[in-house]
């Protein structure tokens, strides 16, 4: 006989226990339910800040700017209100409401890390009919929990049920490390990368800062003083002068000083990193008595002036850098192992006693014995087997270590080792403990469990995956950099953490939360109605007006107007020369895309510099070859454009490729008439290499000072389809 008042009575004791659980997002969240109810992020109208303590900051972190709490909220509140399209206020108070946010700090004790031990990152959620309680063990911890917030609006449809949550990171160290010596990257690029990275709760962007391709032993030493070597921050002072020879590849003071503070209003620590005793060209083209016969790249730290030259360059330095740590680099050096434990202690101690400062060096070491010199307060970035054992070398002699494997290698285009993306595989199969079991940190060898210390091991630091630039500057543009870690930043970082999201529930959850992801635009994404982005129909006489007007309008239905300075051509189009120019409120598009020009060049000023379209991240060139110049470096075509005659140019952006048409836009997957730029990258000083370039679209000035040409402008149109 069914009873029905025993089953209700067990559903409803079923319901009032609580239910643990998980928050899917990147990365995952505990997260405990507390029966019926939900609350809805719409109804939120401020961010409420506990004014007790509004103006705390975290210094248990690496940061030396930390933010405040009231920072945080700040940025939290614009984050929120950008995504909700409303204003969200900020204000001080005791306690929260129904329609805020309160934010607050707690117990550090609460929170643990892997090991055990206090993180100032963790934090605690609550949701109720009353408003949500972020408790951050400081401020840091209580950003991550806003991070979580943004998350779930996106994933949970505005809705997060009622319950509480208690998150603490598994490690101290998250985050990626990014060649920045052998390509140069703007200060905005930077900037954009932290705000994609802090998205996922990633705190540690290591920058190497300076480098050289490599210096084959076969090269003269002429050849290796000419060779592309980089030093990327620029001082006026005196005592460096000569250092750096190239001002527009660098960052001045002012400008990091800005990287940082941006970077840390989002909870990511700047690593700067100069290298040496190896990777040390830049040094030696400096002052060639301090270089190591044969290899050049090597400094030679027995001459006396070697060790004083690398003081006087940190001492120049260090006051620029707003962290607790920095990278002297140390890695690939194969001088007298004595000379480099001297070395490693040398800089140790300077820049201890200078700055207060600790060093962090690449796991090269072990093989030349008598590593343990090398002072316990020294960490080590692990990163091959060949190198070192970093359980075996490192942790069991007391050392802390980062874990920075080659398995999560990127190099840059190409590589006859490493692959040009994150290896996802090993993010969600790395483990060699088998099972469902996950990578995680405290795995540096996925083949051999025995290589490993525990999970709880103290001195395993966390992990930072490395993105070398092996073949300089132009192997690719900035933008590339972005995309060999588009998935890979989400996936790590998930298990940097400590989450647990399966590969399963990887791609859909990733690919909601991406267009959400505060703060940058890393895919230079253009918001449209259609497959047509913007279209200025000039020739057919939609969109301009009569002679004077300075409104061209986008009729393709998106709002994109542009404006112009232009008169009206004989031929109906818009006349562009240096002395008026045609502007659009856009200015670059990324991947997938096809931009078409209908124009009439008649003149040029400099058939081997004029620029026909300038954009935000590239221009499109007359050399007087077709080209596109993007990141500091020029990408030709064999082929030029007639002048005087009226024609179609097409460039095209097909995934990691780009291609130009002239006569007009071809039909898909009709290759006959492309022509496609490419780039001619040597490889090691022994052969050359060939590989495509994904070149984003310019969309933002014909004409004007600096275009170098004369002629008409019939049409423009831009799709999203290749």
């Amino acid at each position: 006989m069914f009873n029905f008042w025993g089953t209700a009575t067990l559903f409803l004791l079923l319901q009032s226990v609580l239910v643990t659980a998980r928050l899917v997002g990147i990365p995952t969240v505990p997260f405990t339910e507390s029966g019926y109810g939900d609350f809805s992020l719409a109804d939120v109208k401020s961010i409420v800040v506990d004014s007790k303590y509004a103006s705390a900051t975290d210094d248990r972190g690496q940061t030396l700017i930390p933010p405040t709490l009231e920072d945080f909220a700040t940025t939290f509140a614009s984050d929120l209100g950008a995504a909700l399209h409303s204003k969200i206020k900020v204000s001080k108070g005791e306690k929260g409401s129904s329609d805020a946010i309160f934010l607050t700090i707690g117990d550090a004790g609460d929170y643990l890390d892997a090991a055990g031990q206090e993180t100032s990152e963790g934090y605690s959620l609550s949701v109720s009919s009353s408003g949500i309680t972020i408790t951050g063990a400081s401020p840091l911890g209580a950003w991550w929990g806003t991070r979580t917030i943004l998350q779930q609006l996106v994933l949970s449809d505005g809705h997060l049920p009622y319950g509480s949550a208690v998150d603490s990171p598994g490690w101290g160290t998250r985050g990626m490390m990014l060649d920045g010596g052998r390509h140069f990257y703007p200060p905005e690029f930077l900037i954009e990368i932290c705000s994609y990275m802090s998205f996922f709760k990633q705190n540690t962007f290591h920058v190497h800062l300076s480098d050289n391709l490599f210096n084959n032993a076969n090269y003269t030493r002429e050849e290796s003083l000419e060779l592309y070597a980089r030093f990327r921050l620029w001082s006026d002072s005196p005592a460096v002068a000569g250092l750096n020879k190239h001002k527009n590849e660098s960052y001045t003071r002012e400008q990091f000083d800005q990287v940082q503070s941006e970077c840390a209003a989002r909870g990511v620590t700047i690593i700067p990193e100069i290298e040496a005793p190896g990777h040390a060209l830049v040094i030696v083209q400096w002052k060639p008595e301090l270089g190591l016969e044969p290899d050049l790249s090597l400094l030679n730290i027995s001459q006396p002036e070697t060790i004083p030259t690398m003081e006087l360059i940190w001492g120049t330095f260090l006051p620029w850098f707003h962290t607790k740590t920095v990278s002297i680099g140390a890695d690939e050096y194969t001088g007298p192992a004595d000379d480099y434990n001297r070395f490693v202690n040398a800089m140790s101690g300077y820049i201890g006693a200078t700055s207060g400062k600790y060093i962090r060096i690449w796991g090269t070491f072990p093989p030349k014995k008598n590593y343990t010199n090398i002072y316990h307060n020294v960490s080590v970035q692990h990163w091959e087997f060949f190198d070192d054992d970093p359980y075996y070398d490192y942790i069991l002699n007391g050392y802390s270590v980062l874990n920075s494997d080659d398995a999560f290698y990127v190099v840059n285009k190409w590589s006859g080792s490493y692959p040009q993306s994150v290896n996802l595989t090993r993010t969600f199969h790395g483990s060699p403990y088998g099972g469902d079991e996950l990578w995680y940190p405290y795995i540096f060898n996925m083949n051999n469990k025995t290589d490993n210390p525990s999970r709880s091991n103290p001195l395993v630091l966390g992990e930072v995956a490395a993105l070398w630039n092996d073949y300089g500057a132009n192997a690719s543009v900035y933008s590339e950099a972005y995309y060999a870690w588009r998935e890979g930043i989400p996936a790590l970082a998930d298990k940097q953490w400590g989450g647990n999201l399966m590969e399963s529930e990887f791609w859909s959850t990733f690919s909601k939360l991406h267009p959400a992801i505060p703060a940058q635009n890393l895919d230079r994404a253009i918001a449209s109605k259609s497959s047509t982005i913007v279209k200025y129909a000039i020739s057919s006489g939609n969109g301009y007006g009569a002679k004077g007007k300075s409104a061209v309008k986008d009729v393709s239905g998106n709002g994109y107007d542009a404006k112009t300075s232009c008169s009206r051509g004989s031929e109906g189009g818009i006349e562009i020369s240096p002395s008026c120019s045609f502007t659009t409120p856009l200015s670059s598009k990324g991947r997938n895309y096809t931009l078409t020009l209908s124009l009439k060049i008649n003149k040029l000023e400099d058939p081997t510099n004029t620029v026909v379209l300038a954009g935000g991240d590239s221009s499109l060139m007359l050399t007087p070859n077709i080209t596109l110049f993007a990141s500091g470096n020029y990408y030709r075509l064999n082929s030029s454009l007639p002048l005087g005659k009226s024609l179609k140019l097409s460039i095209i952006g097909q995934g990691n490729q780009t291609f130009a048409a002239v006569s007009g836009a071809l039909p898909i997957g009709d290759t006959s008439a492309k022509q496609e730029f490419i780039t001619r990258m040597g490889i090691n000083g022994d052969y050359y290499h060939y590989a495509p370039m994904a070149i984003e679209a310019p969309l933002k000035q014909i004409g004007g000072a600096g275009c170098g040409w004369s002629g008409e402008l019939f049409g423009m149109t831009l799709s999203n389809e290749a």
